[in-house]
C-alpha cells in the first residue's frame, strides 16, 4: 500500500530543478491561495453586502436632502425614512407576502427561474435579464404619493451603473438622480457622480404628452425638456444613463406599475 508521507518525502528530495518538483510546489502554491481567497471571499462577503447597503442608503438620504422642504414633509408625516414595497413589473401589483428585506434583486436576475430574459429590441439598457419583481421607494401622506424612487441599472461604457430616480407625484417629472454604484472611468465616465451634473435632471420631463418615454442625453446644450447636457468625452456613458432610465420608465419595467399608480392610486 502507498504511504502519502513516503510519496511527500520522495517528493521532497527531489532536484529544485526537477520539473515534477516545479510542477508540483506551482500547483500546491495555486491551489492554497485559491483556497485562501475563496474562504477570505466567502467571510467577508456579509460585511461588503452590508457596506454596499449602507452607502446606497446614505446617497438615499443625500438625494433626499436635496430636494427642497421634503425633509419638512417627511418630518409632518411622521416618518424618517421611505416605505419600501416589493412590485411584480409584469403586471404592476403590489407583491405583499414577500418582506422586502429579505429580497435580493440582483440575486434574482441571476436566476432563470427568478427573472425575465429582455427582448433585445427593447433592451437599450444592456442587461439580458432583469428580476421578475423589484423594490420601490415611496412617500405618501394621507394616502397621497408625495415622491417615488425606483432603483434603476444599465449599462455604461465599462461597467454597470446602478442609481436611484425620484419622480414627483405626476410620475413624469424628475425630482432626482443619484448614481449609487459605477466603475466607469476616472475622471471621464465616473463624472456622472458629480453633483453638477446630477444637478441638471431635476424638473426633466421624462415622457411626451403621448406617453412616449423620450427622456435623452445631448451633444452640446439641451433645449427640451426632455433633454440633459452629456458630459464632455464621455458620451457613451452619458447615454447608458438615459437609456437605462428609458428601459426602467418603459413597458418592460417600471412602465406597468406607474400606469397603476396613475389609474388606481396607492
Amino acid at each position: 500500500m502507498l504511504n502519502p508521507l513516503n510519496l511527500w518525502r520522495g517528493f521532497l528530495a527531489r532536484p529544485n530543478d526537477d520539473h515534477i518538483k516545479v510542477f508540483g510546489v506551482a500547483l500546491l502554491v495555486a491551489m492554497i491561495s485559491a483556497a485562501f481567497v475563496s474562504t477570505a471571499a466567502v467571510a467577508l462577503k456579509p460585511l461588503q453586502d452590508a457596506h454596499l447597503e449602507a452607502e446606497r442608503a446614505a446617497r438615499m438620504a443625500q438625494m433626499l436632502d436635496t430636494l427642497p422642504g421634503l425633509r419638512a414633509v417627511m418630518e409632518e408625516a411622521g416618518v424618517d425614512t421611505l416605505e419600501t414595497r416589493v412590485v411584480d413589473l409584469a403586471t404592476g401589483a403590489f407583491v405583499p407576502d414577500i418582506d422586502p428585506a429579505d429580497y435580493d434583486v440582483q440575486a434574482a436576475a441571476s436566476d432563470p427561474e427568478q427573472s425575465t430574459a429582455i427582448p433585445p429590441d427593447v433592451d437599450v439598457a444592456g442587461l439580458r435579464r432583469r428580476a421578475d419583481y423589484a423594490l420601490v421607494h415611496l412617500l405618501e401622506r394621507d394616502g397621497a404619493l408625495l415622491l417615488i424612487v425606483l432603483p434603476v441599472e444599465g449599462t455604461g461604457y465599462q461597467s454597470t451603473i446602478r442609481a436611484m430616480l425620484a419622480l414627483e407625484p405626476d410620475l413624469n417629472t424628475i425630482a432626482a438622480l443619484t448614481i449609487t454604484e459605477q466603475g466607469e472611468t476616472p475622471g471621464i465616465g465616473a463624472r456622472v457622480e458629480d453633483a453638477a451634473w446630477l444637478a441638471l435632471w431635476p424638473g426633466r420631463q421624462v415622457a411626451d404628452e403621448d406617453g412616449n418615454i423620450v427622456i435623452s442625453v445631448v451633444r452640446g446644450t439641451a433645449t427640451g425638456p426632455y433633454q440633459v447636457d452629456a458630459i464632455s468625452g464621455a458620451t457613451v456613458t452619458s447615454n447608458g444613463v438615459a437609456n437605462m432610465l428609458r428601459y426602467w420608465l418603459g413597458d418592460h419595467g417600471y412602465g406597468p406599475f406607474l400606469d397603476r399608480l396613475t389609474t388606481e392610486g396607492l
